[in-house]
């Protein structure tokens, strides 16, 4: 199987509405990141730049934008609150990326691949900081208190997620609460930071967050069917790392739960212990797909998307409103 089972396939969205309607605020978000990488320790913006300049969709920026736009907001704070959010993401992907001795990212050679894990991590330290300035020099104290405590809770899942990676017995219910720590969190935070940019009612606030945390709950959740499921061109990264790096991500344990005791050993040798051959990746993926772990595990993140959508109907419809719905259907339907 190279791609997403057909069978699960559901409604496209698309991001294209979203990036158009945000296209000008995203290059002063784009140049505000180009000047504030920059420093004279030249390993610095080289390294940063690798990352930044691969591409990636600016999902988590974007998402700030929008969400003060779609609130009434007028400003330019929401602009530095989005460059610091793509500044916290890309030091997580460092970071991440050194833990988990990943091999691509974003279709690029991992940084610490070519520039050593000690300096990976370190521009990633040098990435939170001006991350930080950014969001001191909106004024909006409440802002930094957000996007503080996201990067808190971001650091925590990951820790969740590295003590508890090759554990079978793993409850979806704590699988969930990583993902929301790790991934979701910053999402919800990206979305509330650019409401309280807009000097929105706590009303409309509280429905941006909500928003934004089923989003990165369903985008997560598609990342982790994609592993199995997608295609290497189309994820930026190798599919089935996840498998090789013995994670437990939903698919995976939705399906040892559905498989009989014959495959016990195999999930013990594959995951619990992480002693693969070659050929494992193909037989993981498909006991993933045979068992319907795949589809189920693609329902819940078009649930996810659904209740991020239903969050909406505070605002009266319109361009954003609609754009950002799309970027909901779209966080369940890409690479399909």
């Amino acid at each position: 199987m190279d791609a997403v089972n057909p069978s699960v396939v559901r409604p496209i969205g698309s991001v294209e509405a979203l990036v158009r309607l945000a296209a000008a605020d995203m290059a002063r978000v784009d140049a505000l990141i180009t000047e504030r990488m920059d420093s004279p320790v030249p390993v610095i913006p080289a390294l940063a730049e690798h990352l930044i300049a691969a591409g990636g969709k600016r999902l988590r920026p974007l998402l700030t934008v929008a969400a003060d736009r779609l609130a009434g907001g007028k400003g330019d704070h929401s602009l530095k609150l989005a460059a610091a959010v793509e500044f916290i993401h890309t030091a997580t992907l460092l970071h991440d990326d050194v833990v988990d001795g990943s091999q691509l990212r974003r279709g690029k050679v991992a940084a610490h691949l070519i520039w050593g894990g000690s300096s990976s991590v370190l521009v990633g330290d040098f990435l939170f900081a001006r991350a930080f300035e950014l969001m001191v020099e909106t004024g909006s104290l409440r802002a930094l208190q957000i996007l503080a405590k996201a990067s808190s809770v971001i650091a925590e899942g990951e820790v969740m997620q590295l003590t508890r990676s090759h554990d079978l017995n793993l409850d979806q219910q704590t699988y969930i609460e990583i993902i929301g720590a790790k991934t979701a969190e910053l999402f919800a935070s990206a979305a509330e930071s650019g409401a309280v940019a807009a000097g929105a009612s706590e009303d409309k606030i509280a429905a941006l967050r909500a928003y934004g945390l089923n989003l990165g709950l369903a985008f997560q959740l598609t990342d982790d069917a994609l592993d199995y499921g997608g295609k290497t061109e189309d994820l930026g990264k190798n599919a089935g790392d996840d498998f090789r790096e013995g994670k437990a991500t939903l698919p995976l344990l939705l399906a040892i739960g559905r498989s009989g005791p014959r495959e016990a050993d195999f999930w013990q040798r594959v995951i619990g212990d992480l002693k693969q051959t070659e050929t494992d990746f193909k037989r993981a993926r498909e006991l993933i797909v045979g068992t319907g772990a795949l589809e189920a595990t693609l329902d819940l993140a078009s649930d996810y998307a659904e209740t991020a959508k239903a969050s909406l109907e505070l605002f009266p419809d319109g361009e954003w409103r609609r754009a950002l719905e799309a970027l909901a259907d779209f966080a369940v339907t890409r690479a399909v």
